[in-house]
């Protein structure tokens, strides 16, 4: 059965096709995956009887010629992602053991496809953190090592789980979202591809909220071509979300593959830091040797304000945050700590529910929204947003196609490594990534190469808005270039 999970959602797709197994099988070979890889914490909740009940069904519509476009296809849900009847936490005890009653718009459209749901999956609390790390069920395990050594390593986050878990093959692909880079950085870092859509291609809806201005749900996979495929399926317009944007869906798939001879691929000279690893610059100096082979022309390019993206986004997110995580208060629904007073309860209850990554930031965020600070920090950061985004603009309007950058300013790092007496040290890790979120654009992280340390790297490449086919298919292009990565397995 282990033949089934090493498997991309394309062949699988074709496999069921031919009836050369069932979903159910599929299933169940996933599920004994998950089992035998508890070690990497990336599943929080199984639900293997929901799964086989989903898979069942499933291969009687297949049978009938009626199964949809993800029929039968195993995925794994992070745990941001409300499930109708199954716990949904954020990873927060402030949560406990909440139970939605409702499904998320997102997972409703995978269902509606014919996805199975494997189980809920690891995430930084509230989607606050770039390590997976700040999780109440604990931190989540890369599948990758070091050569020659054990040291535990992060898997990125916030989607750590969702990463890790495509990785290790535990399931096809997975939901994540992206606030700051908590699709592409992790995705970066166990040698999936990550894509953080537009922002309003996917709906919200259902989805816990870190900052409302910042997120957009997309999928983790192992391949373009799989991205593509789930993103198909994710994306749509949704009236109960007043972000989200009301345009025809386009076949991603079909972007895979197609001539990027002409395009104007730009490299922006900001992106070149100081004190930049060697290897990351010569990776990005691959890239886009890689693109011109491909027929695309490189063009320098600037973003005079990318150097403002980080304390802006350190202020706009955390603020946002602040105001989105006020309804946790133990009293309507989670955790519920009493004390003499209303005041006392709310208090207590968010006291002991927040992780401290959480409080951090709720605190930063009250703070920067308070009377006499608004102006100077909140106000400003959102002016520096629009310069950002004019940046962008001002590329794409000299015909550029997409930008390429580096998706992280490292590989993996080790659990516990980063961070501890420094959260600032931890923020860095957003510092290529954190722009597309300010400026609302497209991006992917494509695995494009290792480090003299075995471990994998990514590139991002930064599309115009609503123009995800474009990056798919640059990104098939530095795919097809730098080969598949996957780990040795160990657990």
């Amino acid at each position: 059965m282990t033949d089934l999970t090493s498997m991309t959602i394309a062949e699988a797709k074709a496999g069921l096709a031919k009836k050369s197994f069932t979903s159910l099988e599929l299933t169940d070979a996933h599920l004994a995956a998950i089992e035998a890889a508890r070690v990497l914490n990336a599943f929080i909740l199984e639900t293997p009887d929901q799964a086989r009940d989903m898979a069942r069904a499933v291969d009687a519509k297949i049978a009938k010629g009626e199964g949809g476009p993800l029929a039968g296809i195993p995925l794994g849900i992070k745990d941001l992602f409300a499930t109708k009847d199954v716990r949904t936490t954020a990873c927060s005890k402030i949560l406990g053991n909440f139970v939605p009653p409702y499904e998320s718009t997102v997972t409703s459209q995978l269902w509606r496809d014919g996805a199975v749901m494997l189980g809920k999956l690891n995430n930084d609390e509230f989607a606050m953190g770039s390590s997976n790390e700040t999780s109440c069920f604990g931190p989540v395990v890369n599948p990758w090592r070091r050569e020659g050594s054990n040291t535990t390593l992060v898997p990125g986050g916030s989607s750590g789980g969702s990463a890790s878990a495509v990785a290790a093959l535990l399931c096809m692909g997975a939901t994540a979202t992206d606030t700051g880079g908590s699709i592409r950085q992790p995705a970066a870092f166990t040698a999936t591809v990550g894509v953080k859509p537009t922002y309003g291609r996917c709906s919200r809806w259902g989805i816990v909220a870190f900052a409302s201005s910042l997120d957009q749900a997309g999928p983790i996979a192992r391949t373009t071509r799989d991205a593509a495929i789930l993103m198909r399926s994710m994306a749509g317009h949704d009236p109960k979300d007043t972000t989200s944007v009301d345009r025809a869906v386009p076949d991603y798939e079909a972007a895979i593959g197609k001539s990027v001879k002409g395009m104007k691929i730009g490299i922006p000279k900001e992106y070149r830091l100081d004190g930049m690893p060697a290897e990351i610059e010569k990776l990005w100096s691959e890239g886009a040797a890689w693109l011109k082979a491909a027929g695309a022309e490189l063009v320098d390019v600037s973003l005079p304000h990318t150097k403002y993206a980080l304390p802006a986004y350190y202020i706009v997110a955390p603020a946002e945050a602040s105001s989105n995580l006020a309804r946790y208060d133990g009293v309507r629904y989670g955790l519920r700590v009493p004390g003499r007073s209303i005041g006392e309860l709310y208090e207590n209850t968010r006291a002991e529910g927040f992780g401290d990554e959480v409080r951090r930031r709720v605190m930063i965020g009250t703070y920067v929204l308070s009377a006499g600070y608004y102006d100077a920090y909140y106000l400003r950061a959102q002016k520096v947003r629009t310069l950002i985004k004019k940046d962008f603009e001002d590329c794409f309007a000299k015909g550029i196609s997409a930008i390429l950058t580096p998706a992280t300013p490292s590989a993996a790092f080790g659990v516990g490594e980063k961070g501890g007496a420094d959260p600032v040290e931890m923020y860095l890790n957003d510092i290529f990534t954190v722009t597309v979120n300010m400026a609302g654009l497209p991006g992917i992280a494509v695995p494009a190469g290792t480090d003299a340390q075995g471990l994998p790297l990514g590139l991002q490449l930064i599309g115009r808005p609503f123009d995800e086919e474009t990056l798919f298919s640059l990104g098939e292009v530095v795919e097809q270039a730098a080969g598949r990565f996957t780990p040795q397995r160990w657990w």
